[in-house]
């Protein structure tokens, strides 16, 4: 029986670059035809015409299958209804702008052996070519994967790479409307990079806002860790015990000489910063208590308007 490999692409703004990430992903099959294939490409609800130009591919292929959200859910939603739509015992996921290198998938595919069962992409020391504020983006994103899911410091982790089945289907169970690429690190911890080539963006730009990877970042810190919790419980012993030295001072200063008098400033000033911390901790905590919420009340990690294989979907009149 020949190996399958399922490609996921969540798909946002690509109407002009989509095309040429699926011939390009054809054509490097080719070289390897002992390989079945399919392709699962998501629209998160893109503005443009994308869903359009998917279903014309998905006419003129059958291995090719579409998925439309209801509204803009993000990235990793848009991963995950590929992912369970997904049949082959390898997954390949990338990016629909062309900047992923999709005719070095096998590069990852090959990597994968009895020790590893995830191998991520890493591209060449100063040659990643997206933009400053995405690269920003990308470093705080290691930094809190570190932090949160104790992801080694040499690994790079990023939105192309090849899996192996078990683990996608590990990563199908979480059914919480805020899904995380932390997913992969508490399914497994065999996994490895493969250096690949990255490519300049040649047509229109990232569809990362500031706005986007705040609520991602969020998501990690707040959905599967209580690191934010402990982090708060420190910062509150540590400013306590700030605060009664400071006080010890002030007693043992006022004796020593009875001339000094007690500042207005400063005690504005720690009156400032202990209300800011006191908020920032209960900013912390209304967080979690409000994810607990919306998980309790089963939001929808995303909602599927349409599919390809829905022939005569009343939507598509």
């Amino acid at each position: 029986m020949k190996s399958k490999i399922s490609f996921v692409i969540p798909c946002y703004r690509s109407e002009k670059t989509i095309v040429g990430v699926v011939d390009e992903i054809k054509a490097t099959l080719l070289q390897r035809p002992e390989y079945e294939s399919e392709i699962i490409l998501v629209d998160d609800s893109s503005p443009d015409q994308v869903y359009e130009v998917i279903r014309s591919l998905a006419k003129k292929d059958a291995h090719i299958h579409g998925i439309s959200f209801s509204r803009n859910f993000g990235q990793h939603s848009a991963l995950m209804a590929g992912l369970r739509k997904s049949t082959g015992n390898i997954i390949v996921c990338l990016d629909d702008d062309g900047q992923t290198p999709a005719n070095e998938l096998f590069s990852l595919v090959d990597a994968l052996d009895e020790d590893t069962d995830v191998v991520y992409a890493s591209y060449k020391k100063n040659h990643k070519k997206h933009s400053l504020f995405r690269n920003i983006g990308s470093r705080v994103n290691e930094w809190m994967l570190r932090i949160m899911f104790s992801k080694p410091r040499e690994l790079e982790a990023n939105s192309f790479f090849a899996a192996k089945r078990y683990i996608i289907d590990e990563m199908c169970r979480y059914q919480n409307p805020f899904p995380y690429a932390g997913l992969i690190l508490q399914s497994t911890n065999k996994i490895r990079n493969v250096e690949v080539n990255h490519r300049i963006r040649n047509v229109g730009s990232s569809g990362y806002t500031l706005n986007k990877l705040l609520s991602l970042w969020l998501n990690g810190f707040t959905a599967f860790s209580v690191v934010p919790l402990r982090i708060a419980s420190a910062v509150g012993v540590f400013t306590s015990a700030a605060g009664f030295a400071f006080v010890i001072y002030l007693v043992v200063r006022k004796i020593m000489d009875p001339s000094v008098l007690v500042g207005y400033s400063s005690t504005m000033a720690a009156i400032l910063v202990i209300g800011g911390l006191l908020m920032l901790m209960l900013g912390i905590l209304g967080e979690y208590v409000g994810r607990i919420y919306m998980s309790i009340n089963k939001n929808p990690q995303y909602v599927i308007r349409n599919e390809t294989d829905d022939k005569f979907s009343d939507n598509d009149i």
